[in-house]
């Protein structure tokens, strides 16, 4: 199985794609989105564009988004919702089932804690994916959140089978 895992964030937006058989997890590719500065509209457009074609070359076949985690700042999480958004609908518009997880569910996965930093998660995707060059934080996220829903979905496909 494909997965592919999102970060979503308007400015950057992680991705990372792993193959999974069985229990066996590896690396296939990772990167970063760059939504930029301008319009929100011509961002959120970037972005679009970007992870349609990563879905076009890698072609997963499951993807999984971080949960929106809400803050003080409503506007801001608002925005990010909003990438948010187009990280769910270009996979599904592919036709590619996607998941959910909630920021301390891919950390508890991981890592093992659920306020694990960016370091931590890093360093454990390095752990679980051996000879992984990582883009930026944001990519080693994007990775974990893979790992995450490679970890979950196994009992899902379990019982289908």
């Amino acid at each position: 199985m494909r997965v592919l895992g999102i970060d979503p964030g308007l400015r950057t937006l992680g991705w990372g794609v792993i193959d999974v058989d069985g229990s066996r997890l590896s690396h296939v590719a990772n990167g970063l989105c760059q939504g930029g500065a301008g319009a929100l509209a011509d961002r959120l457009l970037r972005l679009f564009d970007d992870l349609t074609e990563i879905v076009a070359r890698y072609a997963p076949e499951t993807a999984a988004v971080e949960a929106t985690f809400v803050n003080r700042d409503g506007a801001g999480t608002l925005k990010l919702g909003q990438a948010r958004g187009v990280a769910m609908l270009v996979p599904a518009r592919a036709g590619i089932a996607v998941g959910e997880y909630a920021p301390n569910t891919v950390k508890k996965t991981v890592v093992g804690v659920g306020h694990a930093d960016k370091r931590q998660i890093a360093h454990m995707v390095g752990i679980q994916l051996p000879g992984v060059k990582l883009a930026g934080p944001d990519a080693a996220d994007a990775l974990a959140i893979a790992i995450c829903h490679a970890h979950h979905a196994r009992p899902a496909r379990r019982v289908v089978a």
